[in-house]
């Protein structure tokens, strides 16, 4: 049995940006997970994005593969990810929908149900996707200062100039059928990117393992809050900071309900340089990483976790 693991609560409505960034700095050395409360998304459009995701997720699985993922945008379907070859040979027991930038030029490449099927489907999506970019912004502002930097740090090099912001749907069926090794809803992993934010319907399963280089992993449970985002860091900032800050391990567990969240990963615009950031280096501890280009770094690890081709085309 896990234990249930206490998290910092970061108010985003909070006047004092100060007091906020010195409390994100502290949860992300320490853990790399933290709430986001009053982050200014009204509940009743939260309900409706779980509303639709439910609905396009009854959908047959032949109306479904009509949107089979291109691009990493679209439909994937139960098993065709796996986010951990290592404990798991099978892929993990989830199905998902990608939707990628919504900006002129890149939107086209973003698949959607039928209007006939689902009339309201797009625009509840669209619209959740745009407030979930602007909270996403205001939080990496906060992030910049969290590490001694100026709050437009990340616009000044780029990273916010069309970003990469991905919506992602997410079913865990509550039935599974027979299988002869151990089943994950998500497989244990860290996020490739800067910064994820998560909703969930309520339905525990996630865990998180705050030292994931230590064996056997201790793995503890993350309760839901209601009005609460969960807020994680990714493996690009944990690179950018030179590992100050912590992209965590986690993962989900089955447990026997049926599961909906839904996964917002905001990442840099794909030529912006990651390189060590000068705040967080010293002599006593050099860059850890050589410079790489968001968007070449982030084709190499989701390449590593589909077995169909998967790219980032902007």
């Amino acid at each position: 049995m896990a234990e249930t693991l206490k998290l910092a609560i970061i108010d985003l409505s909070s006047s004092d940006s100060i007091s906020t960034a010195k409390s994100i700095r502290q949860a992300c050395m320490e853990c790399g997970f933290f709430y986001l409360v009053n982050h200014g998304v009204e509940e009743e459009l939260l309900l409706r994005v779980f509303d639709d995701s439910q609905k396009f997720f009854s959908l047959p699985l032949e109306e479904k593969m009509k949107l089979a993922a291109k691009h990493h945008r679209g439909y994937t379907p139960m098993y065709a990810e796996n986010l951990n070859y290592s404990s798991s040979s099978r892929g993990d027991s989830k199905e998902s929908f990608y939707i990628g930038p919504l900006e002129a030029g890149r939107s086209n490449l973003n698949r959607w149900p039928s209007e006939e099927i689902l009339p309201s489907w797009r625009p509840t999506m669209e619209s959740y996707h745009k407030k979930l970019l602007s909270v996403g912004k205001k939080l990496i502002s906060l992030i910049a200062q969290a590490l001694d930097l100026d709050a437009d740090f990340f616009e000044k090099v780029g990273a916010l100039d069309d970003p990469l912001p991905f919506l992602r749907l997410l079913h865990y069926p509550g039935e599974l059928e027979f299988c002869d090794e151990e089943i994950y809803g998500a497989s244990a992993h860290s996020d490739y990117g800067m910064v994820t934010l998560l909703a969930t319907n309520g339905v525990p399963g996630l865990q998180v393992c705050r030292e994931k280089f230590k064996q056997p992993r201790i793995w503890e449970d993350v309760p839901h809050i209601d009005g609460a985002f969960i807020v994680n860091i990714g493996d690009m900032m944990e690179r950018w900071t030179n590992c100050l800050f912590r992209s965590t391990v986690h993962r989900v567990m089955p447990t026997g309900q049926e599961r909906y969240s839904l996964a917002f990963f905001l990442d840099p615009n794909e030529n912006c340089l990651v390189e060590c950031l000068k705040s967080c280096c010293s002599d006593s501890s050099p860059p850890r990483f050589p410079p790489i280009r968001s968007g070449a770094y982030l084709e190499n690890r989701l390449n590593l976790t589909y077995s169909s081709e998967v790219t980032l085309k902007p």
